[in-house]
């Protein structure tokens, strides 16, 4: 990896941890328990159908992806705490391996950064980018 590159990304993360420092505090009750885990669900069980609407949608827009593609659960966290769906486009083999998108979002003065990670893992800790896929299309709901 180039230096220049090293540096792009350590600015970026720097530049989205300042503003998750200041980011407000957000309690999550058993309501938002609830929710989380509802659109958890409903995302793996109608996977296939969201992927096909997202894909009729850009199609009628000439915005048609090239690839492979999936729906998969995101989950945002920074900019108030968000679930929902991400749809991935790459190759086959590396699309069927992604489990999770995970987003982390960042305000740092009139600016606003996001990091959208296609992971191969849904659990949190350090996830791992997925390599060979990107983010076509996201539809979330504030917890």
């Amino acid at each position: 990896m180039t230096a220049r590159r090293w540096i792009a990304i350590v600015v970026v993360v720097g530049l989205l941890g300042a503003g998750l420092a200041t980011a407000n505090a957000w309690a999550i009750d058993l309501g938002d328990i609830l929710k989380v885990g509802g659109v958890a669900f409903l995302v793996t069980q109608y996977d296939t159908k969201i992927d096909k609407f997202i894909n009729n949608a850009l199609g009628q827009r000439e915005a048609a992806v090239q690839g492979a593609t999936k729906v998969v659960p995101i989950l945002s966290l920074g900019g108030g705490g968000y679930i929902g769906a991400a749809q991935v486009v790459g190759n086959p083999e590396s699309v069927k391996r992604v489990k999770a998108v995970f987003q982390v979002e960042g305000r740092f003065g009139s600016a606003r950064g996001q990091v959208l990670l296609p992971t191969e893992t849904e659990k949190g800790g350090s996830p791992e980018r997925a390599k060979g896929v990107g983010v076509s299309a996201v539809v979330e709901f504030r917890i």
